[in-house]
């Protein structure tokens, strides 16, 4: 499997390209930025001769999205969502957030999907796993052990959730539920850059971070 973390847009968002290697067949996780941006991003499928089937979005915040469209026009890969984000931030009321911010909102995806719903990429299988708190359609992504999180899960901490939609108690369970359980080795890849380093294990976040040490296992 092939693995590329790239920071991108002035959020600093973790853009990543995921890919099977026989295949060449590739996915990019929230590629947020502008022009420049998503031209590192098709140089890089070029550099790795990696063709782009889809564009995942692990929830529908502008600063994740709003490279959809342009890297789409691009490439021709399809856009990929949770039904319920892709409801809620293609309404007016967030595409006036989004513009707020200076952003671009995304138009509704191409493929809307529910949770446990998964996609073949070459000889890879991407699970998605909801995980609403963060926003209510946020997904976490699974590819054999990794697991991309977006902004449901840091290193060291977790999603905010005073915007619209959020809920720190159901980020929290959802962190029990569906991520605590996967094992141990499980490398976590987050949506941005605010831990201690760039990636982390489930085994170092459960014995490390507060919000699963002293919110979740604490109880």
């Amino acid at each position: 499997m092939i693995i590329e973390q790239i920071t991108v847009g002035d959020m600093d968002v973790f853009c990543y390209i995921i890919a099977c290697e026989e295949t060449r067949e590739a996915a990019a996780i929230d590629p947020a930025g502008g022009e420049d941006d998503i031209e590192r991003i098709i140089d890089l499928l070029g550099e790795k001769n990696l063709h782009l089937s889809y564009i995942l979005n692990t929830h529908g915040h502008a600063d994740h999205t709003y490279g959809n469209q342009l890297l789409a026009s691009r490439t021709g890969a399809k856009t990929v969502m949770h039904e319920l984000d892709d409801d809620l931030f293609t309404t007016e009321e967030a595409r006036l957030w989004a513009q707020a911010f200076g952003l671009n909102p995304a138009p509704p995806v191409d493929i809307r999907i529910t949770d446990s719903d998964r996609l073949n990429l070459g000889k890879l299988t991407i699970e998605f796993i909801h995980t609403p708190g963060h926003t209510p359609g946020a997904v976490c992504v699974l590819v054999e052990n990794n697991l991309f999180t977006g902004d449901t899960l840091f290193v060291g901490a977790v999603g905010r959730t005073d915007l619209p939609g959020g809920s720190m108690e159901t980020l929290l369970k959802s962190i029990e539920d569906k991520l605590l359980p996967l094992p141990g080795d499980t490398i976590i890849w987050p949506g941005h850059d605010y831990g201690d380093q760039p990636t982390s294990t489930m085994a170092r976040e459960k014995d490390t971070n507060p919000y699963i040490t002293d919110f979740i296992l604490d109880q």
